[in-house]
């Protein structure tokens, strides 16, 4: 996999889609699902509030200063030293994970907001699937269309992208460009119906309950990041909540007022 940074990429609407985040302690990463993490920071495993707000200002400096992958460890070594947090996997394989998800996240949901905007979707109203380099990438993403996605190409409003826009899965690299009619005939591309590839079974494994995922998305990463709206805000905290028990929601109170920022009130 990769290594992503954000070194030339400290653009407004990444920064204000973290800040906008409550800190969420959480046992396991379960706790917080696909659109969820667009109203809440979460480290799966961190219920201390203390140790949360050192790793989201540590993630809120990589996307404004550009620090690296390695400037990022000695800040998560020096935060889990002094808050004595025993985290599980490795050092490395945790620091990457943590590091890259949110830069990736953070990223796709700032140019989703921007490509949202009435002007772009007027200029350029198609959008294009593209695979983004991953060592290690998933079939459907890497295979050009329209046997997969990479190069696939639909309008702006296709529901599809509700669900496919990517990352699809942890890891995954790939990216949304827009087009123009002019883009269109200049390169030879043509818009293409929305593709169904099917779907396969997934158990969560702290509910158990079932669903129906689509093939080439990970379970947890079957939505846009940055796409839902303020007013879906509290609707969206009381179901995470409603998930936790006594003891870990009195903890999400007490972390809403060390969250940086200014933040309305939880639900």
């Amino acid at each position: 996999m990769a290594d992503f940074e954000f070194r030339s990429l400290p653009f407004r609407q990444a920064l204000l889609y973290l800040r906008r985040k409550l800190n969420l302690p959480s046992r396991i990463w379960l706790n917080v699902l696909r659109e969820e993490n667009d109203w809440a920071f979460q480290v799966a495993g961190a219920t201390k509030a203390e140790l949360l707000t050192g790793l989201r200002e540590s993630v809120d400096k990589a996307i404004e200063q550009g620090t690296t992958l390695e400037e990022f460890r000695k800040d998560f070594d020096r935060i889990v030293q002094q808050q004595g947090w025993n985290y599980r996997g490795s050092r490395g394989w945790r620091t990457r994970m943590i590091y890259q998800t949110n830069l990736r996240t953070a990223h796709a949901a700032g140019r989703y907001q921007q490509m949202e905007s009435d002007r772009v979707k007027a200029r350029r109203p198609y959008r294009q699937y593209r695979h983004g380099g991953s060592r290690e990438p998933r079939v459907l993403h890497v295979t050009r269309a329209p046997k997969g996605w990479n190069g696939l190409v639909l309008r702006a409003d296709d529901p599809w992208w509700l669900i496919h826009y990517p990352p699809n899965d942890w890891g995954c690299s790939c990216f949304v460009v827009t087009l123009s009619d002019a883009d269109l005939e200049r390169l030879g591309l043509v818009v293409s119906e929305p593709p169904d590839r099917g779907t396969y079974e997934w158990v969560n494994p702290d509910t158990g309950e079932v669903e129906d995922i689509p093939v080439g998305v990970g379970p947890e990463w079957t939505y846009a990041p940055g796409a839902s709206k303020q007013e879906q805000r509290g609707q969206i905290f009381e179901r995470m909540l409603s998930r936790m028990d006594a003891n870990l929601r009195a903890q999400v109170e007490e972390a809403s007022r060390l969250t940086r920022g200014s933040h309305s009130p939880l639900p």
